[in-house]
């Protein structure tokens, strides 16, 4: 019978059993359990809980298990229910008596949730190291290929002119907020709740700071309540990586579109494609269509967690255990998502010769031709509909703006001279000059700020 069934007659049903039982996923913190213990057995000695000899063989012991889970030599037991139980259990029979005090002065509720936090501490670590692998992998793409130009898109039509170089950079400012959105994260997350007990505090005179300390937490909580029974912080986590995985899965649906042949931007490197099982040619794009479908299993794993602790009383209850499953997917699909994007787009061939001629195709520098005449004085307004005009003729005559010739220009402004030819793709780059614009020397400066922020400057 288990350890914790000493007040049932009966031992829980195997159904019951199966259903609670929590050891296959929650083993996965035996790290974050035997750190935690570790601290917590030096504090109870230190504070004269309990006796020198017994903390040391404690924490010899913990080792040593540790040793073993690592070796896969450990024998997780379902009937213990938990990591925690299961790490125990192994102690005491591995030191006798003493394994029996390092439960003093807390709970597995305080426990679990101290795990959980050094856990998504270390997840949310890992996470902005990969974001900023991935920046960097998108700012070496883009030095590499300053000079191409490239149609910029709105509502998936051509529409101006872009550096290809300023559209990377875009995904470097979104990866930015989402490195920001996880440092703050962090900052939530690193509260300590050892100490807590179930939900009350615990009767024993213990020094939560130097547990906190020796576990790298800058703070510990404010409440004991508050402390055993939120997982705001995970929730907070599933967030910060659902945003981040919308943000890959856009750069995924564009690697995706520019690498067809419609589009023909880009050449993705064949490490990072796949075949087809029927048709020879084919060159898929597998890595970003998977990407593009993990981001909403990762949103299933945020809607989940809110679902679990929107109707949960105070303070510990078990629907609690639902935590960590969803969380574990979410990280392990958002940093292994990260690493391969980094890798994917460091390969990318971008094909600058077709980025150009596309450039300048559907009338994208039909902005420019109302500028134009903005700067010969007319309204905006007026000069939009008179280039909206010729633009109707050019099409209805099969023409290109560069086709027409001055004649036809002048028919719809009077304003128009032959200056109007100098109007090209480089001169529409040129007049963005503007901070934040797509004018070369301004994304010259964007790169060099983007390198200063990689390099933590």
């Amino acid at each position: 019978m288990s350890p914790l069934r000493d007040r049932f007659e009966k031992d829980l049903n195997k159904l019951a059993k199966d259903y609670t039982v929590s050891v296959p996923f929650d083993k996965r913190l035996y790290r974050h359990d035997i750190a935690g213990s570790t601290a917590h057995a030096r504090m109870l000695w230190k504070q004269g809980i309990i006796p020198e000899k017994d903390a040391e063989l404690i924490i010899m012991g913990l080792i040593s298990i540790r040793e073993e889970i690592e070796r896969g030599e450990f024998k997780f037991k379902e009937e213990l229910e938990d990591i925690h139980m299961n790490i125990e259990a192994r102690l005491i029979e591995k030191i006798g008596d003493a394994g029996a005090m390092l439960h003093t002065a807390r709970s597995r509720n305080d426990q679990v949730a101290l795990d959980m936090r050094l856990f998504t501490k270390e997840a949310i670590n890992e996470a902005m190291a990969g974001l900023k692998a991935l920046q960097k992998a998108l700012v070496d793409l883009a030095e590499s290929n300053i000079g191409v130009s490239m149609p910029g898109y709105t509502h998936m039509q051509r529409a101006q002119p872009v550096l290809f170089a300023h559209h990377l950079l875009a995904y470097f400012e979104m990866y930015q907020r989402d490195i920001e959105r996880f440092q703050q994260c962090l900052e939530r997350t690193d509260v300590m709740p050892l100490g807590s007990g179930a939900l009350a505090g615990v009767p024993y005179p213990i020094d939560r700071y130097s547990v906190a300390k020796e576990l790298g937490f800058s703070k510990v909580s404010a409440n004991s309540i508050d402390a055993v029974s939120d997982r705001d912080f995970v929730i907070e986590y599933q967030a910060a990586a659902s945003i981040t995985m919308m943000h890959i899965s856009r750069l995924a649906e564009e690697i995706v579109l520019w690498s067809t042949a419609e589009f023909g931007f880009i050449e993705i490197d064949d490490a990072f494609a796949t075949g087809s099982s029927i048709m020879p040619q084919k060159k898929n794009p597998d890595v970003a269509e998977l990407a593009r479908g993990k981001a909403g299993r990762v949103y299933g794993h945020l809607m989940a967690i809110l679902t679990t602790m929107k109707g949960l009383s105070l303070s510990y209850n078990r629907d609690l255990q639902e935590d960590k499953e969803g969380l574990f997917d979410s990280v392990d699909t958002l940093l292994s998502t990260l690493e391969v994007f980094a890798a994917m787009a460091a390969s990318l061939r971008i094909k600058g010769e077709r980025t150009r001629s596309v450039a300048e195709e559907n009338f994208t520098l039909a902005t420019d031709l109302a500028d134009y005449l903005v700067k010969k004085g007319i309204p905006f307004r007026q000069a939009h509909t008179i280039v909206g005009k010729l633009v109707r003729h050019a099409i209805e005559n099969k023409k290109t703006l560069p086709e027409l010739d001055i004649k036809e220009y002048k028919a719809f402004s009077h304003k128009f001279e032959e200056d109007v030819r100098s109007i090209t793709v480089e001169s529409s780059l040129a007049s963005r000059d503007v901070p934040g614009g797509t004018a070369p020397g301004q994304v010259q400066r964007a790169l060099a700020e983007a390198r200063r922020t990689l390099d933590g400057k």
